[in-house]
């Protein structure tokens, strides 16, 4: 999962794209960067390993002069963890580095896309998703496409997930993948009225969060498969548009993005506060109390442990303390980062726990480490009972579009039965939903999210993976709108 941010002709470019990357570090700790176009035309960048913070300093942004820039945070799901995978990266043409590119996603036919570029001399510096988009654009724009024709025909080449920004000489492009599997939103710094704005101040990012920091009002998002055009002086303008059946990843709104964003056409704090609903219509044998307390695993839980208090009637408690100068443990690189992030992340109140049954709420179970150490906290801190509830389904199988999920074998769900996972936390009960409860949660929607992590529904499997049915492969060439 990475996070992607793009300002068009705005004064301080730089500045507001560390800003807006700031505000979406939750999606990348690992490396950070950006890249801005000189008024002489030249585009120059800086990238690093770290925070943004660290990486995009005051002197930084200074440096990197102009009126339109890119950026990206990131956190490994494809490519080593090193500086030459982060982005965005420089595309050298004929003229030189006229183009740069930033993109959100990973692309499941990328080793049989770059084995044929590197066979018709293209030179690799990374092993990096985005920097194969660049060079088949440039490829496809050195043959005799233009820029837009050449985003085009790579959009119906590429499968996967990828919601990108591109500069391009004095342009500013950006596109997604024609499912739109990952969030892409686009905002103006001083429109007010309707319909499409002038392109002066346009930005984007991968969520809305990133818009209030720098003053930006949510415009709309950018529709899956269109390519944005911007140029100075001219509107925006939308020169492709080809969508296919959306999939739009639902692990966003469980438990990846920010709760104050909105994207999907989805508030991200009110589905999880649906799904705290849903959970709690489905618990009726767990009978409500003064001892009973409802409690989140902060903080990506606790919308959903909301939802569940409101609707059971039961008292909601904060009794896990957080330290939030410790990333997320989902996204470290090793099992041993995590656990040593568990200990270093939360910590119990003290005197809240004794003689309370604890309704533990948690976004997901992927390995069930982390919440085996959770659980055993809590115990240790006096709970009498735990009862542990999930806000999402069982996840059976691995994230191939932009979420570094584990291998099948390594999943809990796919190596213990219910009961054996119920003891091997510690608790006292446990539960999941189920895929079919997403038709209410997301009424009317449910067929435009991927589910595949929970139920092996992929539209684009790698090779030899088995999957639930044949049916995702059948739908990939049907357009839709």
């Amino acid at each position: 999962m990475c996070g992607i941010a793009g300002v068009f002709e705005a004064e301080g470019a730089a500045g507001l794209i560390a800003s807006i990357l700031f505000a979406i570090q939750h999606r990348g700790q690992e490396s950070c960067g950006a890249a801005a176009r000189e008024a002489g035309g030249r585009i120059v960048g800086h990238k690093g390993m770290g925070l943004v913070k660290q990486v995009l300093d005051e002197e930084v942004q200074a440096r990197l002069s102009g009126a339109t820039a890119i950026g990206h945070v990131r956190y490994p799901t494809a490519g080593c963890s090193d500086v030459v995978n982060a982005q965005p990266h420089l595309i050298e043409l004929a003229e030189g580095p006229i183009m740069a590119i930033s993109s959100n996603g990973d692309l499941i036919n990328y080793g049989e896309v770059r084995g044929r570029l590197e066979r018709e001399g293209v030179v690799f510096k990374s092993d990096n998703d985005a920097e194969l988009i660049g060079r088949l654009i440039a490829m496809y724009h050195v043959r005799g496409l233009d820029i837009e024709a050449a985003i085009a025909r790579v959009q119906s080449e590429l499968k996967g997930a990828f919601s990108t920004v591109l500069m391009y000489r004095d342009r500013l492009y950006a596109f997604r993948d024609p499912h739109g599997f990952r969030p892409m939103v686009m905002g103006h710094l001083t429109h007010e009225g309707e319909g499409e704005p002038p392109s002066e101040g346009i930005v984007f990012s991968s969520e809305s969060c990133g818009f209030g920091i720098v003053g930006a009002r949510l415009l709309r998002e950018v529709l899956p498969g269109q390519i944005l055009r911007l140029e100075k002086g001219q509107p925006l303008r939308s020169v492709w548009h080809a969508p296919l059946q959306p999939r739009h990843c639902v692990f966003e709104l469980i438990y990846f993005s920010r709760p104050d964003s909105s994207h999907f056409g989805e508030s991200v704090y009110q589905t999880r506060q649906r799904i705290g609903a849903c959970m709690a219509a489905k618990d009726g044998a767990l009978a409500n109390g003064d001892d009973l307390v409802v409690m989140p695993v902060p903080d990506s839980s606790n919308f959903i442990a909301l939802g569940y208090a409101k609707a059971k009637g039961a008292e909601f408690g904060m009794g896990l303390l957080r330290n939030h100068y410790v990333g997320r443990t989902f996204i470290k690189p090793t099992q041993a980062s995590r656990d040593e992030g568990v200990k270093q992340k939360f910590n119990p109140l003290p005197d809240f726990f004794p003689g309370k049954r604890v309704v533990l709420i948690d976004d997901s179970i992927v390995r069930g480490t982390s919440l085996r150490k959770l659980v055993r906290m809590v115990r240790q801190a006096g709970a009498k009972e735990i009862h542990v509830r999930i806000g999402s389904p069982k996840v059976i199988g691995p994230c191939f579009y932009g979420i570094d999920t584990p291998t099948r074998e390594e999943l809990i769900a796919n190596r213990m039965s219910e009961a054996e996972i119920r003891d091997y936390l510690g608790a006292d009960s446990l539960s999941w939903l189920d895929v079919v409860d997403f038709e209410a949660i997301l009424p009317g929607r449910r067929q435009g999210f991927c589910t595949a992590c929970f139920d092996l529904d992929y539209i684009y499997p790698p090779e030899g993976f088995a999957t639930k049915t044949n049916a995702p492969a059948a739908r990939e060439t049907q357009p839709v709108g």
